[in-house]
């Protein structure tokens, strides 16, 4: 399921206020993380002193480490995963893992069946047939079906106890990384001088404390770091969830499918492709998002409406806005109007600027991947791409992630000039993306051929910089001429010192 993860390049809002006593909030912290819950995360701590931020940081660290190795059905040693290989037995669990497995049965009868834990027997299925470039056979699904329908387990709350009673493949998904962001960001509020945070697990955003947060929804058909949101809202003492088709799934024959799956069908859903809700509790976000994304609009209206104050966005596949009656207000107290969710589309013969402009149907973009480390958790490394011309004049910084302005130094390259410094003053370097959910450590950012003061440039040939440094730590830069003059180009970089695979694609817009 959101981000969309972190700080990255476009209109930031960060309306940061006082809490309803008044006391000052002396400034936020940020940081980012790769390879967290399988994805990535960002966390901006408002607190009085560096020092109860730093508490908050590891604490929020701390928790979801902790919570993993409870409730991660990808470990093999979490506590879920060692419950799964018992059968027929009630085994005492953990109060973390006996609220999941009731939360998911009360989301199971609410949901009639969408919400469901043995969905990874469909996905199996649709994966293995994927791995043949067929799709599954009648017969294939309605075992799955049948696996799916299965009761697989029985709680004992008196005891706290859990009877694994299926042999049906579990994975606790749907809002199971909401449940965890919400444990965590309430052990770090219980800091002293910790007034405010707000947590983007890959795209799931939750804010808590004082301080307003924009969050910008992404456009499930232009999903870069740098690309216009579909919507921008303001949220306060909330979680915006989202789900969608546009990040996973498996393609078949030329035919992208879906990773979510109807469970009453075992067929990839796909009539809508994103789903956005905000809701105050971390857990009903992220079950209304991934249901949503399998009931139909008039289905989804009717089970938002049993969830005071839930307030919705759907994209369906036809680019159809679908919004419940209150998210034009979310929009309204952020100050935005709505982008259309359609895919940038090539310009029409004869509309270019012309040979003295770059050709607005054309598109550069930069995909990258920052690795998996062998620590454990680790900081995101700070990333800059910028567009120099043929006299090594900076014409536009895209993309300038840092989380302090100290550690600018370190990206000594895009640093190296007065006139290039100046440029980060129209560079946004903090911005809550909400989105499906990332693979970890994999951006993408696009350049549309424009200066910093949003003009085109003059076709001709560039250098295409992009920088990554870590803290204190080693570095890696890529200078790399490129013609701009209209015919497509792709270029591919083996990993270096901090980057994994790199790929700069000059080519039609919508691509």
């Amino acid at each position: 399921m959101n981000a969309r993860w972190m700080a990255a390049v476009g209109l930031a809002v960060l309306l940061a206020t006082a809490s309803g006593s008044g006391r000052s909030l002396d400034r936020t912290y940020t940081v980012n993380y790769e390879h967290v819950l399988g994805t990535s995360l960002e966390l901006r701590v408002r607190a009085a002193s560096d020092a109860a931020a730093r508490q908050a940081e590891q604490t929020v660290l701390d928790e979801i480490n902790r919570q993993s190795r409870i409730l991660s059905s990808w470990d093999p040693d979490s506590e879920v995963s060692r419950w799964t290989r018992t059968q027929g037995r009630a085994v005492p669990v953990s109060r973390e893992l006996f609220e999941v497995l009731d939360l998911y049965d009360q989301w199971r009868t609410r949901s009639t069946g969408v919400i469901e834990p043995a969905a990874q027997a469909a996905i199996a299925l649709w994966t293995r047939a994927a791995a043949e470039q067929r799709t599954p056979t009648d017969a294939e699904r309605a075992g799955a079906i049948a696996a799916m329908r299965l009761r697989h387990w029985s709680l004992d709350r008196a005891a706290q106890t859990a009877t694994h009673l299926s042999a049906t493949p579990l994975v606790l998904g749907s809002f199971t990384k909401s449940y965890i962001m919400e444990k965590a960001s309430d052990r770090a509020r219980r800091i002293d001088g910790v007034h405010g945070l707000t947590l983007n697990v890959g795209g799931d955003i939750l804010t808590r404390g004082s301080g307003t947060e924009a969050v910008a929804v992404a456009n499930p058909r232009d999903d870069a770091e740098n690309s216009a949101p579909l919507s921008t809202i303001a949220v306060r003492d909330r979680t915006v969830a989202t789900s969608g088709d546009y990040r996973r799934g498996v393609d078949i024959s030329g035919r992208h499918y879906s990773h979510i799956v109807d469970p009453r069908t075992a067929v990839p859903a796909g009539a809508v492709i994103s789903a956005t809700v905000v809701a105050a509790k971390p857990t009903d976000a992220g079950a209304l998002a991934t249901a949503f994304t399998v009931l139909t609009p008039a289905e989804s209206r009717a089970l938002a409406a049993t969830v005071p104050g839930a307030e919705y966005l759907l994209v369906t596949a036809d680019g159809r806005r679908v919004a419940s009656a209150g998210w034009t207000a979310l929009e309204a107290a952020a100050g935005t109007a709505s982008a259309p969710p359609a895919r940038p589309e090539a310009a029409a013969p004869g509309t270019q600027a012309g040979a003295a402009a770059f050709d607005p149907s054309m598109e550069l973009v930069v995909s990258f991947e920052i690795p998996t480390m062998t620590v454990g958790n680790y900081k995101r490394p700070f990333i800059a791409f910028w567009i120099e011309d043929a006299e090594k004049y900076p014409v536009r910084t895209v993309a300038l992630w840092y989380h302090e302005d100290r550690w600018l130094t370190e990206s000594k390259a895009w640093y190296r000039a007065d006139r290039l410094r100046g440029m980060s003053d129209t560079t946004s370097v903090v911005r809550s993306i909400g989105a499906a959910t990332r693979p970890p450590g994999k951006y993408t950012l696009k350049w549309d051929g424009k200066d910093n003061a949003g003009k085109p440039v003059k076709p001709g040939t560039y250098t295409v910089l992009l920088e990554c440094v870590r803290e204190h730590g080693t570095y890696q830069l890529i200078r790399q001429e490129m013609a701009f003059t209209g015919k497509p180009q792709h270029l591919d970089f083996k990993p270096g010192t901090e980057l994994g695979p790199v790929s700069f694609d000059y080519r039609k817009v919508g691509q």
